[in-house]
């Protein structure tokens, strides 16, 4: 599979898929795939280690998902949710790196984001609270500035 994403891809679920990212041009385009699927209730979490993409990602689905390429998307490391209007529906976008655990996902809404789009980046700190029906994006380094993207979820999609 390309980089591009050329051909047509299934998100299988527990078998996945690997995508290299050799650039942000690369990412940029996954998100953008990405957010072509999104629905209400869906949850989309990212995972990996610092400096691996996820924000970058994250900016880049939220601009493809409202049509604005030069929307500003501050990461929410500090705010914890910041939310976002897009033609699809209502996306959450939290980044839970200063939790320890779920305890302070009620205090933020997470039970009334649910039911709108929510992505989330370290979402090991969701616990019992992570969704079942998830994709799973984990982003890991790779030579120079390339990543690789590990999704799983979604078996009933198709990546446009």
């Amino acid at each position: 599979m390309t980089s591009t994403l050329s051909a047509r891809a299934q998100l299988r679920h527990n078998g996945g898929m690997d995508i290299p990212l050799p650039d942000l041009a690369a990412t940029f385009a996954l998100a953008n795939r990405v957010a072509a699927l999104m629905r209400p209730g869906d949850a989309i979490l990212l995972e990996g280690p610092l400096g691996a993409g996820k924000t970058e990602f994250a900016r880049a689905l939220l601009r493809a998902a409202t049509a604005t390429p030069t929307l500003e998307v501050p990461s929410p490391t500090f705010t914890l949710m910041q939310s976002y209007d897009t033609p699809r529906g209502t996306v959450h976008h939290f980044d839970l790196w200063r939790l320890t655990g779920p305890a302070g996902l009620i205090e933020l809404g997470w039970d009334d984001a649910r039911d709108d789009i929510v992505l989330v980046e370290w979402p090991d700190r969701l616990g019992h609270l992570a969704p079942d029906r998830a994709l799973t994006i984990r982003f890991d380094l790779d030579l120079g500035d390339a990543r690789i993207a590990h999704l799983d979820g979604w078996p009933d999609r198709r990546l446009p």
